[in-house]
């Protein structure tokens, strides 16, 4: 006898109602698609639940993959057993004697399969005995077990669990749409990206790159932040804007303090283009209330006027030190604060504008024709994709 299945529990997709099954089968394909190296790992869906049957590959790795994708609420190690009294009798006492920790134990009992002549209560009672029966030193402690052994007895079979890992939770990647991610080298976007992918959102990324002030080093930065998120979800394109004419004209014609909210509002304009020829219906940032001077209310009214596209903002209302651990968490912290600049932070004003005024930013815009660097920079992009574990593959060819 071997655990030889991995249960896994939905959660907040179990509210979906009529659109359930949808969530399901993108949550089935993700783990189709994260499990891909492990060649007889196989995938069943049943009622409320999905199973991977390991046929004889390692669990350990496939538990790391699931754990990282989107839409599992828990997991666990499971025997799979016949619905016969003794074999779940005999499972059980297996699972019970294979943590030798163990000293209190609670069993429970979930009888899906209503035509199972045994009904949950009398099994929780059958099962207590038999392991009190067939062990010494270990007693039952409903309130606080070292371990709970979990019986789900259902239509085709009965599982045995005895822990429970917890998942990411949140809605499988693709289920909300796809939006663009603007993709820095700091802290900030990358958890951004990575709550955006929370609550289903499939992400491109688009990155300002402004070379010779940016280096090559502050590219391939960003190239390896992303490729951390598509841990948890799929390969992510990104565009990488040639920004240096465009940016250097800004900070020539523009009043040095509105310089940089002008910036971010040719940052949206690109993206909206982009946005239209990828069929993107939103942006996403990494934008915090009250971080630096761009990131005011003020500020955010001013940016948002150039684009009608719904701008998704996880973090603006988060605490910096709660955005640091996530940072930590998902495995982009390292990466974030290598010194290497990016183009927000190169030509920062002396005294940028904290609460800019919609009415002067556009007499200032209209004082001259940014037009031409804008479609030479839309011309010029660089599209590269990265994947959760093949090396980065590159396609330089033109966006349009």
């Amino acid at each position: 006898m071997q655990y030889d299945h991995i249960l896994i529990r939905y959660g907040e997709m179990a509210l979906k109602g009529k659109n359930i099954k949808q969530f399901i089968i993108r949550l089935q394909e993700n783990i189709q698609a994260k499990l891909k190296d492990f060649p007889n790992a196989k995938i069943k869906r049943t009622q409320g639940r999905m199973f991977v049957l390991l046929n004889g590959e390692d669990p350990k790795p496939i538990m790391d993959k699931l754990g990282k994708i989107f839409g599992i609420h828990s997991l666990s190690l499971a025997i799979k057993v016949d619905n016969d009294l003794e074999k779940i009798k005999e499972a059980a006492l297996y699972a019970l004697q294979k943590n030798t920790d163990v000293k209190k134990f609670k069993v429970s009992v979930k009888r899906i399969n209503k035509d199972f002549p045994v009904r949950s209560q009398e099994l929780n009672q059958i099962l207590g005995g038999h392991l009190l029966k067939n062990t010494e030193g270990i007693h039952v402690d409903v309130h606080h077990p070292d371990m709970e052994i979990k019986v789900e007895v259902r239509l085709e079979a009965a599982y045995i669990t005895s822990s429970v890992i917890s998942g990411l939770g949140g809605l499988p990647v693709g289920t909300s749409g796809k939006s663009l991610l603007l993709l820095s080298g700091g802290i900030d976007s990358p958890v951004a990206g990575y709550l955006a992918m929370k609550r289903g959102v499939q992400l491109e990324a688009i990155h300002f790159h402004s070379p010779p002030f940016t280096s090559e080093r502050a590219k391939q930065k960003v190239l390896d932040l992303a490729k951390q998120l598509t841990k948890y979800g799929k390969a992510i394109k990104i565009h990488i804007v040639p920004f240096t004419k465009l940016q250097q004209e800004i900070f020539r014609e523009m009043p040095d303090e509105y310089a940089m909210t002008i910036m971010r509002r040719m940052m949206f304009r690109i993206s909206e283009r982009v946005c239209e020829q990828e069929s993107i219906l939103s942006l996403t940032t990494g934008e915090n209330l009250g971080q630096v001077a761009s990131q005011t209310m003020e500020s955010m009214h001013a940016i948002n006027e150039v684009t009608n596209y719904p701008i998704i903002r996880p973090l603006v209302a988060m605490d910096k030190q709660d955005v640091i651990s996530i940072s930590q968490e998902i495995g982009t912290y390292e990466t974030s604060i290598l010194p290497y600049e990016d183009c927000c932070t190169i030509f920062v004003p002396k005294s940028p504008k904290t609460k800019p005024k919609r009415l002067k930013i556009n007499y200032y815009e209209a004082t001259h024709d940014f037009s031409a660097s804008i479609e030479e920079a839309i011309e010029n992009i660089e599209t590269v994709t990265v994947y959760d574990k093949k090396d980065i593959e590159e396609s330089f060819g033109d966006l349009f």
